[in-house]
């Protein structure tokens, strides 16, 4: 089989992670976590790490870490956020000659105020939106890969235009759809028609579908496209192909360092192994192991794994759809 191309296409972030035991706590009020600071005050931070985030991105380097062409489409500024991203995908193997660099743009930007446990708190710019009828993205990039991951466009006409390009051409579609997307989730349903694999969470199941468990959900979801994937943390994850369900529980148990880029590390990891022909089984092992080992580390990049890792038995559960 040849070696898939995977294309991805959605928004890239430069983070910034702030750690401070003495700065950063957590209170609790009426069921609400959340954290204070003082005004007019400065607070010492224990560390400050710089990492690249953003959803397409942390999956096209698990794409690239696993050996597979990937390439990343969107448009960048030439501000620092935005060279730092492309200088970490280069160097990770991703192609960014599709990237789309003008001064007038503007990378994502997040800071993380990080708490003991792997919970947070980010303050997020978005940094230049998206539209969908820019002419800007060459969108004839899609026509080159083989699948097209799709998350955090932050505009669901350009979702609906690069899936019925992508369709025309032959090209199949994994979508971890985001706020925006979610939000008009009757649109949604019509371009999932043409969704090969669809990955989320429990909540974001919510937003599409009605169901309270994993099993109702991946059911209900399944109408609208062929492979659904639903997850539920440290719970573990859900998928049908229309032919099994399978439940995966927890790959390992581990110190969550930092919880970011766990979801992008299962769905990425996912498709990794389903692209290549391997089993829905197979596939959900991977991306369990990957996701595990992604929150044992600082940043959404630095624990996803590389080829030849050996993976280890799971608890996974089968049974007729």
């Amino acid at each position: 089989m040849a070696v898939p191309t995977i294309i991805t296409i959605g928004k890239s972030v430069q983070d910034v992670f702030l750690k401070s035991a003495s700065a950063f706590t957590q209170f609790e009020h009426k069921g609400v976590l959340y954290e204070q600071l003082p005004v007019g005050q400065k607070l010492d931070l224990d560390e400050v790490i710089f990492a690249t985030g953003g959803n397409v991105t942390n999956a096209a380097v698990t794409f690239a870490r696993q050996g597979l062409h990937s390439r990343y489409l969107w448009l960048l500024g030439t501000d620092v956020a935005s060279e730092a991203i492309l200088q970490e995908l280069d160097k990770e193997g991703v192609d960014t000659s599709s990237v789309i660099q003008k001064d007038t743009l503007r990378a994502s930007y997040s800071v993380i105020l990080m708490l003991e446990g792997g919970e947070r708190t980010i303050l997020n710019y978005k940094g230049t939106i998206t539209a969908h009828d820019t002419h800007e993205l060459d969108l004839s990039v899609i026509e080159s890969g083989d699948w097209v991951y799709l998350s955090s466009l932050g505009d669901i006409t350009l979702l609906e235009k690069i899936v019925s390009r992508a369709v025309k051409h032959g090209v199949k579609v994994m979508l971890n759809p985001a706020g925006s997307e979610l939000k008009e989730a009757d649109k949604l349903k019509t371009i999932l028609q043409d969704v090969e694999v669809l990955a989320v969470n429990k909540e974001e199941a919510q937003q599409i579908v009605s169901g309270e468990t994993l099993e109702e959900l991946v059911r209900h979801a399944w109408h609208y496209c062929p492979v659904v994937i639903v997850s539920d943390g440290p719970n573990g994850a859900m998928a049908t192909d229309g032919q099994k369900v399978i439940f995966a529980g927890m790959y390992e148990d581990v110190p969550v360092v930092d919880r970011t880029g766990g979801g992008d590390a299962f769905g990425s990891g996912f498709l990794s192994y389903y692209a290549q022909g391997k089993s829905l089984n197979e596939s959900l092992v991977f991306a369990s192991a990957n996701s595990t080992s992604v929150v044992t580390k600082i940043g959404a990049k630095a624990g996803i794994l590389h080829r030849g890792t050996v993976l280890h038995d799971m608890p996974i559960e089968e049974k007729d759809f």
